[in-house]
């Protein structure tokens, strides 16, 4: 099974929050766009709690996130998984994206939310030990993934726990 590898993350200097998943769906992968899954709830939280158009093409989706201090990235730069499951990632071939690096670039970020618990816990196991004590002030959530695969909330669950971050972001 080849590894596969994640994309460059989506932001901007007055990035303020940075919410993380754990690694492209194949789906996403083929798109070759962050929440790519057409029944990711994703887009359609994002454009709800920013006022935008679902329909606007992928571009125009990641400049709202922007002007709105939004930043996205996933925990794992490359792994090796068969499908799209989380739990199917195989934890020895996992390797981290650098966010000692973003961090120290984008120096605004003070937020990070989890787009899910796989996500927090491989930041948690891989990234967090290794970041440099300047980074201690950040602050972290967990909010339900909006994966489809996370069937046991329906997208009004996801959006209402989701609404937090607009507390965090550039008005």
């Amino acid at each position: 099974m080849p590894a596969i590898a994640g994309f460059d993350p989506i932001v901007s200097d007055n990035a303020r929050v940075l919410i993380l998943g754990t690694m492209p769906s194949e789906a996403s992968l083929l798109r070759q766009q962050y929440y790519g899954h057409p029944r990711n709830a994703f887009w359609p939280i994002m454009c709800t709690l920013f006022d935008s158009d679902p329909g606007f093409c992928y571009q125009r989706r990641k400049e709202m996130l922007m002007e709105n201090g939004i930043a996205v990235w996933d925990v794992l730069q490359s792994c090796h998984r068969q499908g799209s499951l989380d739990s199917s990632i195989k934890l020895s071939t996992i390797s981290t994206n650098d966010f000692a690096g973003l961090l120290f670039d984008y120096k605004c970020i003070k937020r990070v939310f989890f787009n899910g618990r796989m996500a927090e816990k491989l930041f948690q196991m891989r990234v967090l030990p290794a970041l440099n004590h300047r980074f201690y002030c950040l602050e972290y959530q967990c909010l339900p993934s909006t994966s489809p695969a996370n069937a046991s909330l329906k997208i009004e669950q996801k959006l209402e726990a989701w609404k937090v971050i607009k507390e965090y972001v550039v008005k």
